[in-house]
């Protein structure tokens, strides 16, 4: 799903966003009843958004297909 964002969350950099200041940044909030949301630091008022389960199914074909 994907929306715009109209309220104050709690955003988070990716550990993996090369730290410093700047528009070059995976962020994740978490929100009530469970959903996590998902943005790119230069387009903050846009995000997607998702459960933690699927988050979790993303990150590890991810991780799978690094390997590859």
């Amino acid at each position: 799903m994907r929306h715009t964002m109209d309220h104050a969350l709690h955003w988070q950099k990716s550990t993996f966003s090369g730290g410093g200041e700047g528009d070059t940044c995976v962020e994740l909030a978490a929100a009530g009843g469970g959903a996590i949301h998902l943005r790119e630091s230069d387009t903050p008022a846009t995000a997607l958004t998702t459960t933690p389960v699927a988050l979790a199914r993303l990150l590890k074909g991810i991780r799978a297909d690094a390997g590859s």
